[in-house]
């Protein structure tokens, strides 16, 4: 198997041989039948990233918009927050659920977020553990496979997958994200499964927190109408092409449903219906100053004045990461109140001794170290910096690629 890891880091693969690859991991395992759900399945995967909080807001907005998610989600790991563990910060709410609960919230609801169970796609992990030491890890076609073993291993009838690109992201380079989304893309739709792909900018956080129970405080802001608008502009792209997948119309007319569902409640509502099927406290949703709230905060000030042209997402992710929000390694304990609220972000005009980011921890001893992070991964300038738009490009069913925006 090392050799043979090997030989495809050096030769690559064709997209037939990649999505043979694929199918044969995925059969090595567990696969989940959701055929006796009712209606089009659609899931929803994310590459990672620092303040991700999608999936909290745009399974409830699908659902609003009657296509069935029946998401079975991870934990985090370094510094990408996952989204089981920011669920977990509502008092009473069960991840673990057993298949027939499973089933049955989602035929009530039409959406339902568990942990994922069984032993999904096994052959991948001794794979990875093997691509470790033979330096075999950053293969386009092995990390296609990998990904997409476990996803077409979860049943759903369509998939969007959000490739995200940036410091804070797996895939650094725009044109690697590119490639990487082409491959999934190609593997999932000629496994029978709709397939569609987003590619979306990563090298700041989304939003404006970091840390679980401040991500969902802020996914429910988004939720009521409101909240950061980078968050709700990725959120109604990401749910319109989910819904477009689901055959519900057109990708302007499925951004109009995600919007109306937003504004009008409907997708709050479903959030709320299934905090309560899951076992959770509904009130911290309808107050979320009742969630996990740190004893203490620390202020991180401008060390100049001058334009912010980089907050680089993945020293931010490791930052709060320091604060207690995120694991080092499997097993570690989480603190769901600690994190970062960002007052400024790249762009914005700062004056020296202005606070630009707010940390919080239950243990002030946390706060020098990642300040310090949180400091490197700021820069300030003097000129306003260009953004590049938050998706970058997008990829159809049929293999058509818009692209947003030019490396060069």
């Amino acid at each position: 198997m090392s050799a043979l890891l090997m030989a495809i880091w050096f030769n690559g693969m064709t997209p037939e041989e990649t999505t043979i690859l694929t199918l044969a991991m995925r059969d090595s395992g567990d696969i989940v039948d959701l055929s006796s759900l009712p209606g089009f399945k659609v899931d929803k995967h994310s590459t990672g990233g620092v303040g991700d909080k999608t999936t909290l807001v745009i399974a409830p907005v699908v659902a609003a918009c009657g296509v069935t998610v029946a998401k079975m989600s991870g934990r985090g790991l370094g510094h990408t927050g996952g989204t089981v563990d920011k669920l977990e910060s509502i008092p009473g709410f069960r991840i673990d659920l057993s298949r027939d609960e499973f089933f049955r919230i989602v035929k009530e609801h039409g959406l339902a977020v568990t942990g994922q169970s069984g032993d999904l796609a096994p052959a991948d992990k001794k794979m990875y553990a093997l691509r470790d030491v033979t330096a075999s890890v950053d293969s386009i076609p092995l990390i296609a496979s990998s990904i997409m073993s476990k996803k077409l291993a979860l049943g759903s009838d369509g998939i969007l997958l959000d490739v995200t690109v940036g410091s804070g992201a797996f895939m650094k380079k725009y044109s690697d994200a590119l490639k990487l989304a082409l491959a999934m893309a190609s593997i999932g739709n000629s496994s029978g499964r709709a397939t569609a792909v987003l590619v979306t900018d990563m090298d700041s956080p989304l939003g404006n927190t970091i840390g679980n129970a401040l991500e969902l405080a802020e996914a429910i802001e988004v939720l009521k109408g409101r909240g950061p608008k980078d968050v709700r502009e990725v959120c109604i792209e990401l749910a319109a092409s989910m819904l477009q997948l689901a055959g519900k119309g057109s990708l302007p007319e499925c951004r109009a449903m995600a919007a109306k569902v937003l504004d009008n409640g409907a997708a709050y509502a479903k959030l709320c219906d299934m905090v309560a099927a899951q076992g959770g406290d509904v009130s911290v949703i309808k107050n979320p100053e009742r969630l996990p709230q740190a004893h203490y905060k620390y202020e991180v000030r401008a060390q100049e004045s001058g334009y912010i042209t980089q907050m680089d997402a993945e020293l931010c992710g490791i930052a709060s990461m320091q604060l207690g929000a995120g694991r080092e390694k499997l097993g570690d304990t989480l603190d769901p109140s600690a994190g970062i609220v960002l007052m400024r972000k790249t762009g914005d005009a700062v004056s020296k001794g202005e606070v630009i980011a707010m940390l919080k921890s239950n243990d002030q001893q946390r706060f020098p170290a990642a300040a310090e992070t949180l400091n490197k991964a700021l820069k300030i300038g003097s000129a306003k910096p260009k953004l590049r738009p938050l998706v970058l490009a997008r990829i159809g069913v049929d293999g058509h690629v818009e692209k947003f925006f030019d490396e060069n």
